[in-house]
């Protein structure tokens, strides 16, 4: 009893020291001490729990589901840990272990032992939550995937239509009419668009050129973006929050005659004939055309 009890005052030590190090960043030491905090106190479930968040946020995800499902064993009320377990199931494609994840969690799933097909409505997703960060469109086809409705920026790596994984925590918000709507960062690409990504930097003297640029686009099975009014710069801060006033004022309220417009789809040679088709619009000038993302 006695030998027990000391292991366990060992591994609290150690577990504080891990908890220390992860915060400093050092994620290395801290495994190794969580490691020999269990070596001491096996069934620790926070111990178990952490370290298989350390694995989430690496994308290990054999490491994290291991460890979320000994956690979830231990402790099966703990929410935290069944989101853990959900997130790792849905990156291994273990449909099974996932839809009981997220029966425990309180969540409806609909019949089958397969991928969940559901419709969380539109929301958010940041791409790049160590770099750039940048904040897009997609809706949510299960709790923790989504299906990207905007075109992203080709230096993201990401595109229209790609199906991505996100965190199951929120990290800012965004709100459109009113409404708010949660960001969720983006862990991995999941299943990759059939789509690329083309930039155009057009001349448009007024918005009506634009428009007959996006009807012509939209006619030709071409999906356009016109970043110079979707894109907006924010500060960290207002990112991973809520954006203050300034930013929801900041837009220039005059016409900008240079636009930079993204554009996806599948068919080189159907982006080479809108291009050629944009060439003839009336007072519509083609500055530049990118190379695809593919």
């Amino acid at each position: 009893m006695f030998i027990a009890r000391f292991n366990r005052h060992r591994a609290d030590r150690l577990h504080k020291q891990a908890q220390a190090c992860s915060k400093a960043g050092d994620e290395d030491a801290a495994l190794a001490l969580y490691a020999r905090c269990l070596s001491l106190d096996p069934d620790r479930d926070t111990t178990l729990y952490n370290v298989g968040l350390i694995y989430k946020y690496r994308g290990d995800w054999e490491q994290s589901f291991d460890f979320n499902a000994r956690a979830y064993a231990i402790s099966p009320r703990d929410e935290a840990t069944r989101w853990n377990l959900a997130i790792a199931a849905t990156a291994l494609r273990r449909w099974v272990v996932a839809r009981q994840a997220w029966t425990d969690n309180g969540l409806l799933m609909p019949d089958g032992d397969g991928p969940i097909t559901m419709d969380f409505g539109l929301t958010p997703v940041r791409l790049d939550p160590a770099g750039r960060g940048e904040v897009v469109w997609a809706r949510r086809i299960d709790p923790v995937r989504a299906r990207i409705t905007s075109i992203p920026f080709p230096e993201s790596g990401f595109r229209l239509n790609d199906v991505v994984l996100h965190d199951g925590a929120a990290v800012g918000s965004r709100t459109v009419d009113g409404r708010e709507y949660s960001v969720f960062n983006v862990l991995e690409l999941f299943e990759p668009s059939a789509l690329s990504t083309y930039v155009m930097v057009v001349r448009a003297p007024t918005a009506d050129q634009l428009d007959s640029l996006e009807r012509l686009a939209e006619s030709m099975g071409v999906a356009v973006e016109d970043w110079t009014a979707s894109v907006r710069a924010l500060c960290r801060q207002c990112s991973e929050g809520a954006p203050h006033e300034t930013h929801d004022n900041d837009r220039d309220p005059d016409w900008q005659v240079e636009r930079r417009m993204g554009m996806a789809c599948a068919d080189p040679a159907r982006m080479e004939s809108l291009v050629q088709a944009c060439r003839a619009l009336d007072q519509l000038e083609i500055v530049e055309v990118g190379e695809q993302v593919g």
